[in-house]
């Protein structure tokens, strides 16, 4: 495996969240987070989605992997495409990719969201681009990781997301929702053990 390992939580913002299945793969990575997102504390220099791309981009200066969830595979996406080369390998997690969902049964999310995090950014809720043809370039090979029981990202978004990705591998977790990494930590530690080796 490469040295470097970045996890990247969803708009829960929180650098604990790959935490458990990053203790069972015994990987010490950065973990990020996310200011003003979830229950972060904000940071006046972090306004927008482009904002957390460059703190990610920043950190990305040799070869790495990228572990993401929801939210954050966003992010991890719009890294790629700016650090291509040194991509080896990405870990996506219900998340639209960058996507459009509207086709493929997504539920809004934003309305839960805010009642969880009342305080949360309000940025994070406009609507992303499009970056369905740009997916295509990606060539580092992508483990994609999905539940049956989602409904923010169904399994229709993997499937998507897995025909734009040459190479990748997408893997269905039976009662799985959007918190897989943590509700089903084995299943998905071993899963992205596998792929990191591979």
């Amino acid at each position: 495996m490469p040295e470097k390992t970045l996890f990247l939580p969803g708009a829960g913002g929180s650098a604990s969240f790959w935490r458990p299945v990053a203790d069972r793969l015994g990987i010490e990575g950065t973990f990020f987070s996310w200011p003003g997102l979830g229950n972060e504390a904000p940071d006046p220099a972090i306004t927008s989605l482009d904002d957390l791309v460059a703190m990610v981009v920043e950190h990305i200066d040799g070869p790495v992997n990228l572990v993401a969830q929801s939210m954050g595979g966003v992010v991890a996406i719009r890294a790629a495409l700016a650090k291509p080369q040194f991509i080896q390998k990405l870990v996506l997690a219900v998340t639209s990719g960058g996507l459009p969902l509207a086709d493929l049964g997504a539920a809004d999310w934003r309305g839960d969201y805010y009642r969880t995090f009342p305080s949360a950014a309000r940025w994070i809720a406009a609507p992303g681009v499009d970056l369905s043809d740009e997916i295509k370039t990606i060539k580092a090979p992508a483990l994609l990781l999905w539940g049956d029981s989602d409904p923010i990202s169904p399994i229709a978004v993997g499937e998507r997301l897995s025909k734009l990705l040459a190479g990748s591998e997408l893997h269905v977790i039976a009662g799985a929702g959007h918190d897989l990494a943590q509700t089903h930590a084995p299943a998905v530690a071993d899963l992205i053990g596998a792929h990191l080796r591979g």
